[in-house]
């Protein structure tokens, strides 16, 4: 449970804005692909996409553990998304899923990862207040619960994983920082406005992402031909398409940047 555990430390647990099963796996694969240590260009998403049509990642009891696998060496490394209100994921026991862990995994990292999901799975089943999460309201709570659950894994860990699982706790109790504080990733809302003979037109709160888009050049192109536009170290993905009267059509967006690119 080390990844998982790393991900909680790392501020790598975030609130989905979506309750669509492909929406949600989008979001959660482009967070990995904005992480700085990610190769450029690897297709996280597409990775996930075609793993998740072959096999049903839900593990039961309300989570489930996509991944995609890539060649070479690294870190295994788990981003988890939390659905308040559940996903219809299509798991083996019709719970809708409100955790998603999904896994990064390079050739070296398979029976790492195998193993992670072996205990994750072997404690789902054991572990006595599994349903705090169906009813948990926020992250800071669904955190909590993680790190319960993570504990009680580490009983039948090695040393270093409770070594580690004790040292987090601490550092919780003393600094008290809620979770989302916590988060390398800036996550915005953005909409994007276009037409024929219309230049694009940003809505965001963010000037810094306002003005790195209403320089861009391409933006509606991309939006609209890959779902994805990047620039000035953010990563756009649309989310929904409304069509008006003149072909002008509103795109609603997220905008993902981690913090060590501001």
């Amino acid at each position: 449970m080390n990844t998982l555990l790393n991900a909680l430390q790392e501020g790598r647990l975030l609130e989905l804005p979506d309750n669509s099963k492909e929406d949600a796996l989008q979001f959660l694969a482009h967070i990995i692909e904005a992480i700085p240590s990610i190769p450029p260009g690897t297709d996280v998403v597409g990775l996930v996409e075609k793993r998740e049509a072959s096999v049903n990642t839900a593990l039961g009891k309300g989570w489930a553990v996509p991944h995609a696998r890539v060649p070479g060496e690294g870190d295994l490394i788990c981003v988890v998304g939390w659905s308040p209100a559940g996903i219809e994921y299509g798991a083996p026991d019709g719970i809708p899923v409100s955790i998603i862990a999904m896994f990064l995994v390079p050739n070296d990292q398979r029976n790492h990862y195998l193993r992670e999901v072996s205990i994750l799975a072997r404690t789902l089943t054991t572990y006595p207040e599994i349903d705090r999460l169906h009813s948990a309201e926020e992250l800071n709570d669904v955190r909590e619960i993680l790190l319960d659950l993570i504990s009680v894994a580490t009983e039948t860990g090695g040393p270093d994983t409770r070594v580690r699982m004790i040292q987090l706790q601490a550092k919780t109790a003393v600094e008290t920082m809620p979770a989302e504080d916590l988060s390398k990733f800036v996550i915005e809302p953005v909409t994007v406005v276009t037409g024929p003979g219309i230049k694009p037109v940003v809505l965001a709160q963010n000037p810094e992402l306002t003005s790195a888009l209403d320089i861009a050049q391409g933006l509606a192109e991309g939006i609209a031909s890959n779902g994805v536009f990047q620039n000035g170290g953010w990563r756009v993905i649309r989310r929904g398409v409304v069509v008006y009267q003149a072909n002008r059509i509103v795109y609603d967006c997220l905008a993902i940047k981690t913090v060590a690119d501001r």
